[in-house]
């Protein structure tokens, strides 16, 4: 884990942000504080998670948790963007450390329906009842003071979503990528490359100078150095799949060839069915071990 630098506040409606790099999934863990009631939100966390030894380490958030304790940001909610596919999300872990809400775009409950039919498990994952808060577009919320505003956005899964926070930042996950890499894929179950463009475009509305958070940066072969933050203005100029106005028809039929020569995330089918539990893993058997189950021949 590498703390970035801090992206100051730029005032009064702006966040202060801290972006902490998970060197094993490229993954970005974000805390968005309000300096002027030191209220905080800790958005995208992340569980280590071992595909090779099916274990589990908090060490990583609880470092997370110790920044946030020393620089006196006190952390009054847990937002994930959705029910990511190559890491463990830390949603329940950091509900059951905290004693704060915890929250998630409302279409996991569709997203857990696909979902259901992969691990033939009819009867599993609830997300009402794992997390407090299930987010509408256009729903909105405070963070101290800052308000903050929920926007559907689409295409990488049918319910990923966007926090903008205050007037100057939003998260954007798995959307847009650094401007050198470009856009996240869309051939998981329920994303579509159309979809994932018209998100792309809504972002591009917001103000030139809004700050973008990004939920992946795995470097390029001439850029070793993690990088997460840009702004609309040089996503619309410079990102090489769609800076410059780039056609959807181009756009999708970029998107699909790509995606067909990507591999699943190693962890992809080990974490879905617990971040469709908010990070929780299965219920417990009878000899107290919790077992997961992975489906063959099916992707």
């Amino acid at each position: 884990m590498t703390l970035s630098k801090s992206s100051p506040s730029r005032g009064k409606t702006s966040p202060e942000v801290f972006g902490f790099y998970d060197q094993d999934t490229g993954g970005i863990q974000y805390l968005v504080a309000d300096p002027e009631t030191r209220k905080s939100a800790l958005i995208d966390g992340i569980l280590a998670f071992d595909p090779e030894r099916a274990t589990t380490s908090s060490d990583g958030i609880d470092a997370i948790l110790m920044f946030a304790e020393s620089e006196g940001w006190e952390i009054d909610w847990i937002l994930d963007t959705h029910p990511h596919a190559d890491h463990l999300m830390a949603s329940s872990y950091l509900k059951d450390r905290l004693r704060v809400p915890n929250a998630i775009g409302a279409k996991v409950k569709e997203i857990a329906a696909l979902w259901r039919d992969y691990y033939n498990m009819p009867d599993a994952f609830d997300p009402e009842t794992c997390f407090d808060y299930l987010f509408e577009d256009g729903d909105t919320f405070k963070i101290g003071n800052l308000p903050v505003r929920v926007m559907l956005s689409p295409g990488h899964t049918l319910g990923s979503i966007t926090y903008i926070v205050g007037d100057d930042a939003a998260f954007v996950h798995d959307t847009f990528m650094h401007t050198d890499v470009g856009t996240s894929r869309a051939d998981f179950p329920g994303g579509t490359a159309d979809q994932l463009y018209e998100s792309l475009q809504e972002i591009l509305k917001l103000p030139d100078e809004t700050r973008l958070f990004i939920g992946h940066d795995y470097g390029t072969d001439y850029r070793t150095i993690p990088s997460w933050e840009s702004s609309v203005a040089e996503q619309r100029k410079h990102n090489v799949h769609i800076g410059g106005g780039v056609r959807k028809s181009d756009y999708v039929e970029m998107r699909k060839e790509r995606d067909e020569t990507l591999a699943l995330p190693d962890r992809m089918l080990h974490v879905i069915q617990m971040n469709l539990r908010a990070g929780q893993l299965p219920p417990a058997e009878n000899d107290g071990n919790h077992y997961l189950k992975i489906p063959i021949n099916r992707f």
